[in-house]
């Protein structure tokens, strides 16, 4: 594995942040990993202001350069270091990966975090409007992966690696996959193949699926 002089500040259980791990693991690099605690407020010293005024992690430093959404160090990865097309340069490939990317982003993921965090953080109920809402996006990933392997296509790419760090969230929080049959073939496929998934996302995972538990037994008492 390549090591790199590039630091990438993150938190384990948040979602983009294992993105960007799930990328550097699928074109094996090794970066120079920050945990950065952001219920002790350390993205919001004068420091981290610096590197990213919207003090949100990932934020990726490499030099004198920085870096942050998910999607876009991503894409700066694969631009840099893609020996594998995980970013394929065929303008009509790329451009599905892109799309896939966005629909993580703007719907897929925005969707989840509308129903789900609300619940967690804010203490609210949960809004069957929300899930209904999550629902349908998820219905659309599952017409996206008719007749493709991966996300795009034969190969794994971008765009699955950003989509399963969404997906197993959902699952971790409880959202039943049951009624999208391709997007848990697809799943199975990706936790199989994406190089380094269990330390890239799994932990995190197991992680996020704690404070899940944890957030029931307090709304059961």
């Amino acid at each position: 594995m390549l090591k790199l002089a590039m630091d990438l500040y993150y938190t384990a259980g948040s979602a983009p942040c294992r993105v960007v791990l799930l990328v550097a693991a699928a074109l094996d690099i090794q970066l120079n990993l920050k945990e950065t605690n952001l219920r002790a407020g350390e993205h919001l010293t004068p420091q981290f202001l610096k590197l990213n005024p919207q003090h949100t992690v990932p934020t990726l430093v490499d030099g004198d350069f920085s870096l942050w959404e998910s999607r876009a160090i991503s894409r700066y990865l694969a631009n840099k270091y893609d020996t594998k097309d995980l970013y394929p340069k065929d303008p009509k490939t790329r451009a599905l990966v892109d799309q896939r990317l966005d629909f993580d982003l703007g719907t897929l993921y925005a969707r989840f975090g509308g129903y789900f965090y609300p619940q967690v953080f804010g203490g609210l109920p949960a809004d069957e409007e929300l899930l209904n809402k999550l629902e349908d996006a998820l219905g659309f990933l599952e017409t996206f992966l008719e007749g493709h392997k991966y996300a795009v296509g034969d190969s794994l790419t971008l765009a699955d690696l950003s989509l399963v760090a969404t997906v197993s969230t959902i699952d971790a929080a409880g959202v039943s996959l049951e009624p999208y049959p391709g997007i848990q073939k697809w799943f199975k496929l990706v936790k199989e193949t994406a190089p380094g998934y269990e330390e890239a996302n799994e932990k995190g995972i197991k992680g996020f699926r704690a404070m899940v538990q944890n957030f029931r037994a307090k709304t059961e008492l």
